[in-house]
């Protein structure tokens, strides 16, 4: 009995997607998205800007993109994924295309159509990858899982009333339910 082939798609097949349909691409398979709702846009903008501020307010050399913004992973035709937030300090990772490898800190928005693919997926991608620093926001639950992923053991959760640090991008901390006053 012979075992039905499993399609593998490329980033030639991203590309070929019709005008306006966002799709990622983890080890040659294809994830569609789903446009993001107005809570998921407020702390995109909100954490983007914030994040941005503080770089730039402590003389950082670190680059925010927020989403839509092409990241290649691993330097291969199987893997394009376009994270919520990524920030990006050597330089020479970025081109006119986005960036090529890991992002240094990657940050995710929980949609109800994605949390698997955040929570598991990507969480395992990322980190093998070379994201240095993984956050999750849940704005259902109202919960950032943030991953130390240089430091494997190191996981913590907080909800959107705790102040949050971040372990890269030093002196950054941020409480949520504040920034979307």
């Amino acid at each position: 009995m012979q075992l039905a082939r499993k399609e593998v798609y490329t980033i030639g097949d991203i590309y070929a997607l019709p005008e306006g349909q966002r799709a990622e691409l983890i080890d040659g398979q294809i994830y569609d998205m789903a446009p993001p709702n107005t809570m998921h846009q407020r702390i995109l903008m909100g954490l983007s800007a914030e994040i941005r501020d503080h770089i730039k307010k402590n003389g950082g050399t670190c680059e925010v993109f927020p989403a839509p913004f092409a990241v290649f992973l691993n330097g291969d035709d199987r893997n394009y994924v376009e994270p919520d937030i990524s920030v990006i300090c050597d330089k020479d990772k970025i081109d006119d295309r986005g960036c090529n490898g890991a992002p240094d800190w990657v940050i995710e928005i929980v949609s109800p159509s994605n949390s698997r693919i955040d929570y598991g997926v990507k969480l395992f991608k990322y980190r093998t990858a070379g994201v240095r620093e993984y956050w999750i926001v849940d704005p259902r639950k109202k919960t950032v899982m943030a991953y130390d992923l240089e430091k494997e053991e190191r996981t913590d959760q907080y909800g959107f009333e705790d102040d949050i640090q971040s372990c890269i991008c030093e002196g950054f901390v941020i409480n949520i339910e504040r920034m979307l006053e």
